[in-house]
């Protein structure tokens, strides 16, 4: 049946009486534009065309009567039956559309399937839970935009700007990975090749933390450990969750062991609480871990650390005993937040990470006269550009020590006075 398809006419036709068989009413001005009317009572707009390669007439649902205005659905058809001529097809894009894994899914599988280590994997999924999950994972990862990411990474860091720019850049890998997997023969489609709204998102600029501390700082530190070991430190100081404020809390053993074996070694945060009994060698004093962000990596430990590690008691797997060490579902330590800020506030040292401690492990050395190499094979960098931060430590060294051998030199060819 053929109408002319207005505001009136669409108007009239809903308040007919209902038909007794779907019916198709087909716009007089537009060929391919229409409208039916159910059983129910419900009108949804179609557009219907003939793809440009041949084949069947397909049509596409455009959407129901009183949610497009008739002008809004003419103007719909016209687009979908010009795409049509193109040799688009709209309707299978559509399709394709609601086949398509989530964002959510997307980013899950690539971390299941392309992430081998368990480290890299668990900080993944953390980034996936917190931040791209609640503000993109609903939506198809088809029909991503750019605008999309720049909008969620502007929510995501207004909580964490660095972790805001990690979670963009896990998002940007998992477009790339999906597109190269979605060429493969036999492999699902997951996003078409050369998609990727991440790429090129706008991130938050990163100034390197170059924090060492000095010598009278790691006295202060030493000294409040001891303290919180054996006295305690007041609740105040952040030492305990649930805990009468002025009451002094002594430090867990393992928390205050972990803190000196990061300080003795130079090791990541997560090689120290991750670490367990089966990967340490005190005959040949070294930690033999299998999966450290560098790939397999050999901590060697000094004396002091040997002592350390041979004090502790073995309650789990991990040598950092977290909470549910010995239990079937143990976990390592979570991290060193609370003991570590209670150190420092009564060392009153300020602005000093856990991370800092690696940072001066290897300013240490390099103001020992070690050279570079020696220092990034302690530190385990994969890439000798990461340990050529400390560069400018090594030249103050370097002029330590020719001021040094030239002071020698000059003595002895100033002649005798």
């Amino acid at each position: 049946m053929s109408i002319k398809i207005t505001t009136d006419a669409v108007a009239a036709l809903m308040k007919s009486a209902v038909p007794n068989r779907t019916t198709y009413y087909f716009d007089e001005d537009l060929a391919g534009f229409g409208l039916y009317r159910t059983t129910t009572g419900t009108g949804t707009y179609f557009a219907e065309f003939r793809p440009v390669a041949g084949g069947s007439k397909k049509r596409l649902k455009l959407g129901r009567v009183g949610t497009l205005k008739p002008n809004e659905a003419r103007e719909a058809a016209r687009k979908a039956i010009a795409n049509a001529a193109l040799g688009k097809d709209l309707a299978k894009d559509r399709s394709d559309e609601r086949a398509s894994v989530t964002v959510e899914e997307l980013v899950s599988r690539y971390i299941s399937e392309h992430t081998a280590k368990a480290s890299t994997a668990g900080l993944y999924r953390m980034l996936l839970k917190k931040h791209i999950g609640p503000r993109l994972g609903k939506i198809k990862a088809v029909v991503l935009t750019r605008p999309d990411v720049n909008r969620a990474h502007s929510l995501m860091s207004r909580e964490a700007r660095v972790s805001a720019n990690r979670a963009v850049k896990l998002l940007s890998a998992a477009y790339g990975w999906g597109a190269r997997n979605s060429s493969k023969v036999g492999a699902p489609t997951y996003v078409p090749e050369g998609m990727n709204p991440a790429s090129g998102a706008n991130l938050n600029e990163e100034k390197k933390r170059k924090r060492y501390l000095g010598a009278d700082e790691l006295r202060a530190i030493g000294n409040a450990m001891i303290e919180a070991e054996t006295v305690g430190l007041p609740v105040d100081a952040g030492t305990a969750k649930h805990a009468p404020k002025g009451q002094l809390v002594v430090m867990s053993p393992y928390a205050a062991a972990a803190i000196r074996l990061i300080m003795l070694t130079g090791a990541r945060l997560r090689e120290i609480l991750n670490l367990r009994w089966t990967e340490v060698d005190l005959d040949h004093g070294v930690l033999r871990l299998p999966d450290s962000k560098s790939g397999d990596k050999d901590i060697y430990l000094p004396t002091a650390a040997i002592e350390i590690i041979k004090a502790l008691t073995r309650v789990g797997a991990y040598v950092i005993a977290g909470e549910s060490a010995g239990t079937k579902r143990e976990k390592p330590r979570a991290d060193l937040k609370r003991p570590w800020a209670a150190i420092c506030k009564r060392a009153g040292v300020k602005n000093a990470r856990i991370h800092d401690l690696r940072h001066t492990f290897a300013s240490t050395g390099v103001g020992d006269q070690m050279g570079l190499p020696v220092i990034g094979a302690l530190l385990g960098h994969a890439d000798p550009s990461t340990t050529a931060r400390y560069a400018h430590l090594a030249d103050e060294a370097a002029k330590r020590a020719v001021e040094a051998i030239g002071g020698k030199i000059a003595a002895a060819i100033a002649g005798s006075k």
